[in-house]
């Protein structure tokens, strides 16, 4: 049986007489999808971005730039900077100069010590009393005896006598004095 087009309405329901529209479904469907097609095309032309035309550079002169002037107190410090920097390196030059000279003398004088311990031990082996007791008596030298010892008394306090000379007059001191610088010169030419 062949089916009779019906006209469309607001309903879902065709004509009145409460029969159902079969192929509502399928128009509703179509004009959804006809719908999205032309909003998804609407909306994509209006993403779409167009391509900015490019633009055209204007070539200006050169511009010249500002002398820099340079501040006077800038140069000074770093002159000053410069200065300080040369001052510190020669501070270190002498610094390690003092220092290989401070290891140099600490050598010397550990090398004198030993020489020194050396020397004493030698010094010693050369007063041995019992050699100098035996070269006493080879010579014919013998211990003093009780006449030949005097005792000296140092307990009275001690007394000094200053002797003064008599002074001269003025006039005799300035000759005194102008003679004794004439034959410093005379001894100073020689």
């Amino acid at each position: 049986m062949a089916r009779r087009p019906t006209r469309q309405v607001n309903s879902r329901y065709a004509s009145g007489n409460l029969a159902y529209d079969y192929d509502y479904l399928e128009r509703e469907q179509r004009r959804r999808a006809e719908r999205e097609q032309r909003e998804y095309a609407e909306r994509r032309a209006r993403e779409t971005v167009r391509r900015p035309e490019p633009r055209r550079r204007v070539v200006e002169a050169p511009k010249r730039r500002e002398r820099i002037r340079v501040s006077p107190a800038v140069v000074l410090g770093f002159a000053a900077a410069a200065a300080m920097v040369v001052m510190l390196l020669m501070s270190y030059a002498q610094l390690t100069a003092i220092s290989h000279e401070v290891v140099r003398q600490q050598k010397e004088l550990a090398s004198l010590q030993e020489e020194h311990v050396k020397l004493i031990a030698r010094y010693e082996r050369t007063f041995d009393l019992t050699a100098i007791k035996e070269a006493a008596e080879a010579t014919g030298m013998a211990k003093p005896s009780a006449s030949q010892i005097y005792y000296v008394d140092l307990s009275a306090p001690d007394n000094v006598v200053l002797y003064e000379r008599a002074e001269a007059n003025v006039l005799g001191r300035v000759f005194t004095s102008v003679g004794q610088d004439v034959v410093s010169v005379v001894e100073y030419f020689k």
